[in-house]
This record gives structure tokens, C-alpha cells and sequence, in this order.
């Protein structure tokens, strides 16, 4: 019954991400941990290979469309790839298993990944309620292309390094992202950030495959509950309105960080 629940909840974060470009994979982890019981260090590694494999199948409507901007992902995914795959290799596996205490307290390396999520996840819920305004042409204009991509590269290094701390995609920080810093307009946004997490979430999960035993049968099974969440997504895009559902499920976000973040510390 745990296991069909969790398939289930595969089809939603497929269909979020074909609706809304991000979003669904951070429910990816909560899920494994709490749901199915995968430790949470495990998890953030299934949750790179899930992320990755549902990412590039979406991808694929995008680019059908003309609606990837390959140079900005380029330069957007470089430092990322190297980011993810430096912290999946060799950051998270040096991490103490238990970090620090303080009278009965401790902070365990699996707390402290799950609640770092939890905050990513308040931060996420933020970005996807609040109504953003779109950057002008005049706006774009008065940032310099150097400083237009410096902030890019910078940008990408900092979405790779929580990539591989949390496992999540980092849609929500990548869209913003190439929306007013790299001038993409929002369709074109979704569709490069969707390679950019399909690229660098993949490579990440090869920095684990040398440090830890993959359950490849449930693994590939889940991903393909996601993956079809992904056509689910793609068709329900054209009868649902994106926005309204982008902030509904900000707010579920926001609830299911704060139980996180009360659940591990409390």
C-alpha cells in the first residue's frame, strides 16, 4: 500500500513538472524519507537520478517547440555540472554523521540535509506564491552583458551546490534566474531550465554511483511513474491555467517545509 502511494505521488511530481516547468521535484525527497522510509542522504541521490530522468523526457516538447536557449544553458549549466557533481562526490560523503551536540540534541548528517530542504523549500514556496513583475526592456538593457553573465555563472554554481546537498532541480531558482538576469521570456525560461536540471542532476547522480548501493529495479520504476506524470502534465498545461496552479501549489510547499523543518527539530 506505502509503495503504491508513493508511485502515485511519482505521477503528481511528473505532472507538476509538465505543468509548471519545476516545482514538483521537491516533493521528490519528502516522499522517499517520510513516505517510503529511504534515508535521506539515499534519497537526495534517487532524487537526482527521478529529477534528471522526468526533466530531460520534458524537455523534449520545449524543444520541438524552439523553446530552449541552449547558449544560456551552456553557460548556465557549466558551473552547475561541476558544482553538483564536486558536492555529490565529494562534499555530502564528508559530511560527519552526526554534526554537532548540544545537551540530549544532536544534529545528525540526515537532519541537517532534511532540514536544509525544508528551508528550500519556504524559499521556493515564496518564489511561487509571490507575483513577480517582469523585467522591462530598459532594465535588461542597463545590466551589462559581462555582469549579465557573471551573474549567470555564479548563479549556476550556487543552484549546482544545492542541487547536490538536497537533491531538488532547482527550477525555482533557475527560471528567476534567466528570466531578469538573461532576458528569456518565461516559456523559453521553463524549457532551458529543464535541460539545465536534466544535465546537471543526471551528472550528479554519477558522483554517487561509486558511494552507495542503487536500487536500480525501484529506482527506474519510480522515474517512469514520473515520466508519465510528465505527459499528464504536458497535456493538462493546455487546459489549466499554469499561474493559478503555480501558486496553489506554492502554498502546499510552504506547508510541507514548515512540517519538515517543526518534524526534525521538534
Amino acid at each position: 500500500m506505502i509503495e503504491l502511494l508513493g508511485f502515485a505521488a511519482a505521477v503528481i511530481i511528473g505532472i507538476s513538472l509538465g505543468l509548471i516547468g519545476g516545482g514538483g521535484s521537491i516533493l521528490t525527497v519528502p516522499v522517499l524519507v517520510y513516505l517510503l522510509g529511504i534515508s535521506p542522504v539515499m534519497s537526495t541521490a534517487y532524487s537526482l537520478f527521478i529529477v534528471g530522468g522526468s526533466a530531460l523526457v520534458g524537455v523534449a516538447n520545449y524543444a520541438r517547440k524552439g523553446l530552449v536557449d541552449y547558449k544560456t544553458a551552456l553557460a548556465f549549466g557549466l558551473p552547475s555540472l561541476l558544482a553538483v557533481f564536486v558536492t555529490r562526490k565529494f562534499l555530502v560523503p564528508a559530511i560527519p554523521e552526526n554534526i554537532f551536540s548540544i545537551a540530549e540534541f544532536t544534529m545528525t548528517k540526515g537532519m541537517f540535509l532534511m532540514v536544509l530542504f525544508a528551508i528550500l523549500m519556504l524559499v521556493a514556496s515564496v518564489g511561487m506564491i509571490k507575483k513577480k513583475k517582469e523585467k522591462t526592456a530598459e532594465q535588461h538593457k542597463s545590466i551589462k552583458p559581462w555582469q549579465t553573465m557573471l551573474i549567470v555563472l555564479v548563479e549556476g554554481a550556487v543552484v549546482g551546490t544545492l542541487t547536490g546537498l538536497v537533491g531538488a532541480g532547482g527550477g525555482f531558482l533557475i527560471i528567476p534566474a534567466l528570466v531578469l538576469f538573461a532576458g528569456l521570456d518565461m516559456k523559453r525560461a521553463i524549457g532551458t531550465s529543464l535541460i539545465i536540471i536534466a544535465v546537471k542532476s543526471l551528472v550528479g547522480f554519477t558522483g554517487d554511483m561509486s558511494n552507495y548501493e542503487i536500487d536500480w529495479q525501484f529506482l527506474l520504476a519510480f522515474t517512469g511513474m514520473a515520466v508519465i506524470g510528465i505527459f499528464i502534465g504536458s497535456f493538462l498545461a493546455t487546459k489549466i491555467d499554469g499561474q493559478k496552479l503555480k501558486v496553489g501549489f506554492g502554498w502546499f510547499v510552504l506547508v510541507m517545509g514548515a512540517f519538515i523543518l517543526l518534524k526534525e527539530l521538534i
